[in-house]
């Protein structure tokens, strides 16, 4: 339970009496305050949360993180000094008589709160798995906290909040009673995982792979690598931290000789700690494969969908293991896991079946989705739009997934400019020019699409999120 006394101590290393005011949680957003929250008002480009206090505070708000003088308008401590005033003017010295909502004035309204989230990380004695990659973070932590929750009292990071505002939130969720967090770290930059991690202290890391997705920020895969790599960097040394890898991956296989944490490898190849075979595709009835570890072995089926799912499965077998899971408990939570995150099926009125994989689109998720395709019955459509920020691998990333269309698709739709590539790339590979459609706009897709589709067909729709290709599916879905 974080308290006044927690937060004053956090940012002046002076622990007041009697500040015993109850603190619910955090939030950036006066709309997501709850009652007895901390809002935390952040300067931006477009928007001020110093604008929205007073809202803060009407949603039941005990105080608020500025960075701004509002001493005018609401009563204000102010923090800037680093310690605590011998005297609070206009404020009671008593702070068991201070009443909210008030301020807490701070030289800095972020770095206070990751602060306080640092500080409340380091008073509670539980197990924090860290993840990070290119692709899959999301879907690996939703599972491996299906599986802890078998055993374990288990907080996960809520959606993406994965970044150096998300992750300070998350942490200030945990409570005395949580006995795990699972915690999703995002890489844009250099050192911010480092960063991230000197917050949560992991003791276990996983990487899922090194992709070309933000290549356009971090510059290139090498610069990805090292970047991902920082989480397996800062745990501790074996035997206390361990370090879960993708042997199948190069950039992360090659990740061991960067930490002194114990190595556990998971992937299709026997060489690997925990591995798997046979793998077959029930569409959207989940995947059937068998698991190995040492000399057992399990024969699988899961409700995730995709083939590559696969390597999902074992991240969160192997943090079981690591953790001490049975494998019933094991098998238990992964069987739970049928919450496909971006994947979503739905249907047209005349009997399309839309894959609805719009969240966002990298080269290596794609070609994972086109791979799901390929399982599915029926007449193929793959409607495919732009690949955003992929620096020096644009060109090579779309062609790849031309070329895979190709091979799978009875019919290609692509959206955007960088779309092009695409239909250019499945065209060259011998794809039918009858059967590739290039479009500029989504509601040029949509026409198309409108009048194309019909029953039996099975239509992925994938692209960047900056398209808003979600838009197609709205639009199959209601104006049939």
């Amino acid at each position: 339970m974080l308290t006044l006394a927690d937060v004053l101590e956090a940012l002046t290393g002076v622990r007041p009496e009697k500040a015993s005011l109850v603190i619910s949680e955090a939030s950036v957003d006066s709309r997501q305050v709850i009652p007895a929250g901390m809002f935390v008002a952040l300067p931006g480009e477009r928007v001020d949360g110093h604008d929205f206090v007073g809202s803060a505070f009407q949603r039941g708000a005990h105080l608020a993180l500025v960075q701004k003088d509002l001493s005018g308008q609401f009563p204000t401590i102010d923090l800037r000094q680093a310690s605590l005033p011998s005297e609070l003017p206009g404020l009671p010295t008593d702070f068991s008589q201070l009443k909210p909502p008030f301020c807490l004035w701070v030289t800095d309204s972020l770095k206070a709160l990751q602060t306080v989230a640092g500080f409340r990380r380091r008073k509670l004695n539980l197990r924090v798995i860290g993840i990070t990659g290119s692709v899959g973070k999301s879907t690996t932590k939703e599972l491996i906290a299906e599986v802890l929750c078998q055993r374990f009292r288990t907080l996960k990071s809520p959606g993406n909040l994965n970044n150096e505002i998300g992750l300070p939130l998350t942490l200030l969720r945990l409570g005395e009673g949580h006995e795990c967090a699972v915690l999703e770290m995002g890489f844009y930059v250099p050192g911010e995982i480092s960063f991230l991690c000197t917050l949560a202290q992991p003791q276990v890391g996983v990487i899922t792979n090194v992709g070309t997705v933000h290549a356009e920020r971090a510059g290139s895969q090498e610069a990805i690598a090292q970047g991902k790599s920082e989480l397996i960097q800062a745990l501790p040394a074996a035997p206390d931290g361990t370090a879960i890898l993708n042997y199948d991956d190069p950039w992360v296989r090659q990740m061991a000789d960067k930490t002194c944490a114990q190595i556990f490898f998971y992937g299709l190849d026997p060489k690997a700690d925990l591995w798997a075979d046979r793998i077959e595709g029930l569409g959207l009835e989940g995947i059937r494969f068998r698991m190995h570890f040492h000399s057992e072995v399990l024969h699988m089926r899961v409700p995730l969908i995709g083939r590559h799912s696969v390597h999902t499965v074992l991240r969160a077998a192997a943090v079981g293991l690591v953790e001490g899971l049975t494998w019933q408990d094991i098998i238990a939570g992964l069987q739970r896991g049928n919450n496909q995150l971006r994947l979503v099926a739905a249907h047209t009125e005349n009997g399309a079946l839309l894959l609805d994989d719009t969240y966002n689109a990298s080269p290596e998720s794609t070609l994972a989705a086109l791979n799901l395709l390929d399982e599915m019955s029926g007449r193929k459509v793959a409607v495919l739009g732009d690949m955003l920020e992929l620096g020096p691998y644009e060109k090579q990333g779309h062609e790849m997934v031309g070329d895979r269309a190709a091979e799978v698709c009875d019919e290609l739709v692509t959206v955007g400019e960088r779309g092009k590539m695409i239909a250019t790339a499945a065209s060259s590979a011998g794809m039918p020019a009858s059967a590739v459609i290039w479009v500029a706009t989504v509601p040029e897709a949509i026409e198309i699409l409108h009048n194309e589709l019909k029953t039996g067909d099975v239509v992925l729709i994938k692209g960047s999120h900056g398209l808003r290709m979600d838009r197609i599916v709205s639009a199959l879905e209601t104006e049939q």
